[in-house]
């Protein structure tokens, strides 16, 4: 038995409280890599002295172990507008990184954009916290806002999809 457990009653190891905070501080820094990175990689390798940690997903999978569990299928996270959202047409505007998704700068602030409203490039229309940092979420294209898809504060995944947009022809 390593330093770092102790036997419980019942046969089982119990981390101590000192190899669990190293292992929260790996996690929160191997977090806060992947979320620095422009894209996600299909594989991390951390080492430190002789232990090695390796995490390989497919493409189709999001790129990062999670620091919020996601909202269960039909969960109160998940707006109605999200299952009546049809993919014809619509462009989305998807989650920067892991975290928690609001729609106001602030607490009881007004939201950045409701349904109806009109976004162009670049204008910013919600926050992803992650770890403590505010990560901006940005339109990408000009259009009309069809659908809120994610509920202020709920958990998001990489790439998710948080609001639905019409496109605006630009001409």
């Amino acid at each position: 038995m390593s330093p770092d457990t102790a036997a419980a009653g019942d046969g089982t190891d119990r981390t101590s409280p000192d190899l669990s905070a190293a292992l929260d501080a790996v996690r929160r820094s191997a977090l806060q890599l992947l979320a620095d990175l422009p894209r996600q990689p299909s594989a991390l390798r951390i080492r430190a002295g002789e232990l090695t940690l390796e995490a390989e997903w497919s493409a189709a999978e999001p790129a990062v172990a999670t620091a919020v569990p996601p909202a269960p299928a039909g969960s109160a996270a998940a707006t109605p507008a999200a299952e009546a959202v049809a993919d014809s047409g619509q462009h989305f505007v998807r989650a920067p990184t892991v975290g928690v998704f609001y729609r106001a700068p602030e607490p009881g602030a007004k939201p950045f954009v409701t349904e109806g409203d009109i976004v162009s490039p670049g204008q910013q229309v919600g926050i992803v916290e992650a770890m403590k940092l505010m990560i901006p979420v940005n339109a990408d294209v000009h259009g009309t806002v069809v659908a809120m898809l994610r509920e202020d504060g709920a958990g998001v995944e990489y790439d998710e999809r948080l609001i639905a947009l019409a496109p605006l022809d630009a001409g």
